[in-house]
């Protein structure tokens, strides 16, 4: 390697005051590290780095960093323009990256990852810090087309433990936790990973082995399912993991004995349907119990895994079971919800003449239960109530409000013989006074049969969006009398009623706003969206109608909940 001149540059006062003034402090890193200026030329460098590049601070003073060091995998020079450690430099932001190489002194390559961000020089202009790490063994000479066998750089393996936090917390399903936690491991650490969980009901179920097949993980399906229980005191791999002892390095030797256990059996047979030549295992510990146990195979690559992947496997591990305690906790929050929330929605009474159905769909990310809901009901003069409404919100707090609503609702319909604008009016004043429900919209009607057959329907609407009459033939028709203010806002004005007489066969849609409403569009949007498809269904049959009208018409982006009520009456006799 040609030694450069600095006494023949310009800039050789600077480069010499700026290596001798940064020098201590870029030696305190601890890593590989030099400093450029605005032009990428390297003005000064730490220890480690002419220790891991074989080139002493004259050979690298004042030289071009991107064209001294960066090269491809097979040793040529890096293009300028493909080269990503140069792009992050020319955008002056932090940023850092893996699977870079830069040629040592001595020929070689050496594979680094790395981090750059801007550094006070102490010139006008400020410099790059240049941080490149690359595992203890690797001062040793790698030839131009050879891969390291060794475990993760610390930059990688930060970066990686950081996506998986990322990935892991942002999900509440076990199921799509597990999914990317074996996208995070295979291909990148392992040919093979294995999950087996352990269940609420203390049973060993193995959910997952998968590998890599041309970039998509391909699951064996036939190696999993159900497992034998967990001996308490079997020395065995797995069997320490799933009971939380230890994590462990493992092969197939360890399983060729006489087993101990149905589970010393099953990954017997796992280490010889896979190919596995060496395996890692730790456990996949929660707040208070074992989760279960994350086993990484390899069995195309030669190297085995080492005690240093141990560390690696039981931070991934521990950030695993977090997430799926979480996850857990949330699932069973949601089937509590679920239960609260069929004892809230009644069952619909059985009306001769008259077809009803009716559907409730939860907000997607809340916790399955919420302020939608509906109502029908005999009066004590044989008529039928029919209602539907919304509380704000879309949890707890908002299916108890909803619970209270209604039963004042009933209360009052049930002995008051009065137009559904009157009873309202009572709901309003004493929501105010006997609930802490802020607000709420809701129709309240009756539905009558009269002398000559037909149905007759009188209705309130209490700032809800109106309901949708549909003709058998698919004519429509938003029934806007009767409109007021929320409930809850008590302005003072009497609400008032509309009335009209329901064809046969014909259709009466009560619904709630998750079913119209969608951010970045207008409610008239969706209630001409509900018209068309509603018109579109009008000959199907009733439980149809619903299905199809509510896969059809809500929002993709709809994060609220939705309750549906729909009536139908009979045809002519």
């Amino acid at each position: 390697m040609t030694e450069i001149d600095t006494a023949d540059t310009a800039e050789e006062p600077f480069e010499r005051t700026a290596h001798e003034s940064l020098r201590a402090p870029l030696d305190a890193l601890g890593t590989g590290a030099y400093v450029v200026d605005q032009q990428g030329r390297v003005i000064a460098v730490n220890a480690r780095a002419e220790q891991l590049l074989l080139r002493s601070a004259r050979e690298l003073l004042g030289h071009d960093a991107h064209d001294l060091l960066h090269r491809t995998r097979h040793g040529e020079p890096v293009p300028r323009t493909g080269c990503v450690m140069r792009s992050a430099f020319l955008s002056g932001q932090t940023a850092q990256g893996t699977a870079e190489w830069f040629a040592r002194g001595d020929g070689f390559l050496l594979p680094v990852s790395w981090l750059v961000t801007s550094y006070d020089v102490g010139d006008p202009e400020d410099g790059t810090l240049v941080l490149f790490h690359t595992s203890a063994d690797a001062d040793a000479p790698r030839g131009r087309t050879g891969s390291a066998a060794e475990p993760l750089p610390e930059l990688e393996r930060l970066a990686l433990l950081a996506e998986t936090t990322t990935q892991l917390t942002s999900t509440l399903d076990v199921d799509e936790a597990l999914r990317r936690l074996l996208g995070l491991v295979v291909p990148r650490l392992a040919d093979w990973a294995v999950i087996d969980q352990i269940t609420e009901r203390d049973e060993v179920w193995r959910t997952s082995v998968v590998h890599a097949e041309n970039g998509v993980l391909v699951h064996r399906d036939d190696l999993q399912g159900p497992m034998p229980p967990v001996p308490e005191d079997s020395p065995m791999p797995l069997s320490r993991a799933l009971r939380g002892v230890a994590s462990t390095l493992t092969g197939p030797e360890t399983y060729r004995g006489v087993p101990d256990s149905g589970l010393a059996v099953a990954q017997r047979r796992l280490f010889e349907e896979t190919g596995m030549h060496s395996a890692a295992i730790a456990p996949i510990r929660g707040l208070r119990e074992v989760l279960g146990a994350l086993t990484l195979g390899r069995a195309e690559r030669p190297e085995g895994f080492a005690p240093a992947d141990l560390a690696l496997l039981e931070d991934i591990t521990r950030r695993a079971g977090l997430a799926l305690d979480n996850a857990r906790l949330y699932q069973r929050q949601r089937k509590v919800a679920e239960t609260m929330q069929r004892h809230l929605l009644p069952q619909l009474p059985c009306l001769p003449g008259l077809g009803m159905t009716a559907r409730y769909l939860p907000a997607p990310d809340a916790s399955q239960v919420g302020g939608d809901w509906y109502d029908v009901f005999t009066l004590a003069d044989g008529d039928t109530a029919l209602a539907v409404g919304d509380v704000v919100g879309h949890d707890l707090d908002a299916a108890a409000g909803m619970a209270q609503l209604r039963n004042m609702l009933r209360a009052y319909a049930w002995s008051q013989k009065e137009p559904p604008s009157r009873i309202l009016e009572w709901l309003d004043e004493a929501m105010t006074r006997l609930t802490d429900v802020p607000m709420a919209t809701t129709v309240f009607a009756r539905t009558a049969l009269g002398d000559d057959g037909l149905w007759t329907l009188s209705w309130t609407n209490a700032g809800h969006p109106p309901p949708l009459l549909v003709t058998r033939e698919g004519l429509t028709e938003y029934l806007t009398e009767g409109h007021g203010p929320l409930l809850g806002i008590r302005t003072g004005r009497q609400r008032s009623d509309g009335t009209v007489v329901l064809p046969p066969e014909s259709t009466l849609l009560l619904y709630t706003d998750g079913l119209v409403e969608s951010p970045g569009h207008s409610l008239d949007e969706g209630l001409d969206r509900l018209r068309r498809h509603a018109a579109a269904l009008a000959h199907r049959s009733l439980e149809s109608f619903a299905d199809q009208l509510l896969e059809r018409t809500r929002p993709a982006d709809n994060e609220d909940d939705v309750a549906v009520l729909a009536l139908r009456t009979p045809g002519v006799v």
